[in-house]
């Protein structure tokens, strides 16, 4: 009678054991520790508790608990926050695959229960490791811009996160404990260790070299996206890896171009173009951009980064302020939030919410200028925002109307 995967003389690799899978989870408890948090300072980056236009989880309830405002310094906080998540998670992939391998046995065990700490922790097991197929799946599929699951990426990502933390925190007090203790006395010994293993084609410390070499090579081809020059020729897993696009001024990374975003030429035009400022008691001025470009202008030097976790390094923008618009509708003094919308005819962020802090930052502006150029298409003419430490989809382009007010 052939065994079964119940059986443990089914798994016969010499390499499972209680201390080659205890690494491999004290690894993964600092890691995804890390990647929860960054993931949560990367959703309240969004500022989801200011308008509705921002929050694409809105029945959320207490998992908002910590929703914080956004702050505008430093100036590459949302570029370091979120490039460390998406390269994390990248780099991880190689840690959990092997960790979920060492501990594929458990799975099949029988019976499914024998005790209520051992039902938790089936349960907790199952939980973690559906859960983490899941979040791994769907963050990397969302860095490669192939939305291929059902629903929107944030609340799918989003609760789902919150599901496998629980999971992984329950787990972690149950075993954290027991895997310092098969770390510390290298403990061979077990339910993980194969009955009658085939012969070893390799030590355990040597499959831990290679998990870790393939975790090297996630990091090296997935975190030049985060940078320019040399570096970003190495993000080869990465949509936007490789060279920048075009040359000049302009030739900086983009998400999405004026063509995908169904932009007409025709409405961009100078003799078209109005850019609409509404604020206190309804008071509305229409300005050309000729106009805009009339008013005080002022520099900012900073990056764009996107919650796919490519950035780029400080560009220099020209525009005008956002509180001098705010100032020019009636909002003297302190400005308010403000509603940015676009010409953009699809897309989950043609209309944004911007904080009064925001607003108020002398580095935020109405750019209408890049690097010394006029914007290109693509970047966002006839006037893009560009906000400190914002999300690059809050940065919105190609913008018709600003609303300042409450939002």
């Amino acid at each position: 009678m052939r065994d079964t995967p119940a059986s443990p003389s089914f798994w016969r690799s010499p390499l499972r054991g209680p201390w080659f899978t205890s690494v491999l989870g004290l690894v993964l408890l600092v890691g995804i520790t890390a990647l929860f948090v960054t993931g949560l300072v990367s959703y309240a980056a969004y500022n989801p508790g200011l308008a509705p236009v921002n929050d694409k989880t809105p029945d959320k309830g207490i998992l908002g608990f910590y929703l914080f405002a956004w702050p505008t310094d430093p100036h590459w906080l949302y570029r370091l926050t979120q490039g460390v998540h998406v390269t994390l998670g990248v780099t991880l992939i190689p840690v959990l695959l092997a960790k979920l391998w060492s501990v594929v046995p458990k799975l099949f065990a029988l019976p499914p229960a024998r005790s209520l700490t051992h039902a938790l922790e089936r349960v907790s097991l199952l939980l973690l490791v559906g859960g983490g197929l899941f979040e791994f799946v769907t963050g990397v599929l969302n860095v490669q811009l192939d939305y291929l699951f059902p629903g929107s990426f944030y609340p799918l990502h989003f609760y789902g996160a919150w599901v496998f933390f629980a999971a992984f925190v329950a787990h972690a007090v149950l075993k954290v404990p027991a895997a310092v203790r098969n770390v510390r006395r290298a403990r061979e010994e077990g339910e993980l260790v194969a009955p009658r293993p085939d012969p070893p084609t390799v030590s355990r410390r040597g499959a831990l070299w290679f998990v870790g070499g393939g975790s090297l090579l996630l990091f090296g081809t997935t975190a030049g996206q985060s940078f320019d020059g040399p570096l970003r020729r190495t993000a080869l897993l990465a949509p936007h890896g490789g060279a920048d696009p075009g040359t000049g001024p302009n030739g900086f990374q983009i998400n999405k171009t004026a063509a995908y975003a169904g932009i007409d030429r025709a409405e961009t035009a100078e003799e078209a173009w109005r850019l609409v400022v509404v604020g206190r008691s309804g008071r509305t001025v229409r300005l050309s951009r000729a106009e805009l470009a009339q008013l005080p202008l002022h520099s900012s030097a900073l990056p764009i980064a996107c919650v796919e976790g490519w950035s780029t390094s400080d560009q220099w923008w020209r525009g005008v302020r956002l509180r001098d618009l705010a100032a020019l509708v009636g909002h003297d003094g302190d400005p308010p939030d403000v509603l940015v919308e676009s010409l953009q005819r699809r897309g989950a962020f043609r209309h944004a919410a911007l904080r009064a802090n925001q607003v108020a930052d002398p580095r935020s502006l109405l750019a209408l200028y890049v690097n010394g150029e006029a914007l290109s298409a693509d970047h966002g003419y006839p006037a893009r925002v560009i906000v400190p430490a914002a999300p690059g989809v809050l940065n919105t382009k190609w913008v018709a109307r600003l609303t300042f007010g409450k939002v």
